[in-house]
């Protein structure tokens, strides 16, 4: 079973790709209607309508090292598995929002997995990129926003290994807090 965590960083880095400066990606888990919502949303390039369009079709990819691209169509097929919706919306020249929403306790959802670790390799690999990362849940609400980390660091950079293991122990401290103790 694939974690969500891993759909996430493929579609982040679709994002970097797509040359974003800002990456925004929120995890929200809905008790009372039953959903989990992931929304990544990024400043790049975007996308034509035409590509949109053939974006969820597994035997299309704008990538030249192979034939085919199951990013976003392993995340359109986990929603689709949980009766949840998928959606993408994007303007060429401003940048892609992608909105799935799953099943919160539906067997068949798999697990969100290490988020934090996903959160910090993506930070460690792109220092040049922001991202924020936000994940509601009924307990609360927890934010990790790469420019606030700069702002305070003073110029250590986010590649810095002390500072990608500060990032990934601050988002799995703050999601155990929210999370009722559990992650």
């Amino acid at each position: 079973m694939q974690e969500l965590s891993l759909n996430i960083l493929d579609i982040a880095e679709n994002s970097v790709k797509a040359k974003a400066s800002l990456v925004e990606i929120t995890v929200e888990e809905d008790e009372a209607a039953d959903l989990m919502r992931i929304i990544i949303a990024d400043n790049g390039c975007g996308m034509t309508p035409e590509v949109v369009a053939r974006v969820s079709d597994p035997f299309y990819t704008t990538r030249t090292t192979r034939k085919v691209g199951l990013g976003v169509p392993f995340v359109k097929m986990a929603c689709e598995m949980t009766g949840g919706t998928f959606s993408i919306d994007s303007t060429v020249g401003e940048g892609t929002t992608l909105r799935a929403s799953l099943g919160l306790h539906n067997i068949d959802r798999s697990p969100l997995g290490d988020i934090a670790s996903t959160i910090a390799s993506l930070v460690q690999c792109n220092p040049d990129i922001d991202f924020v990362y936000t994940h509601r849940t009924g307990e609360g609400e927890m934010c990790a926003d790469t420019r606030e980390f700069r702002a305070v660091l003073e110029g250590v950079p986010l590649s810095n290994p002390e500072v990608v293991s500060f990032i990934r122990e601050y988002i799995a401290e703050h999601l155990t807090e929210i999370k009722g103790g559990l992650i």
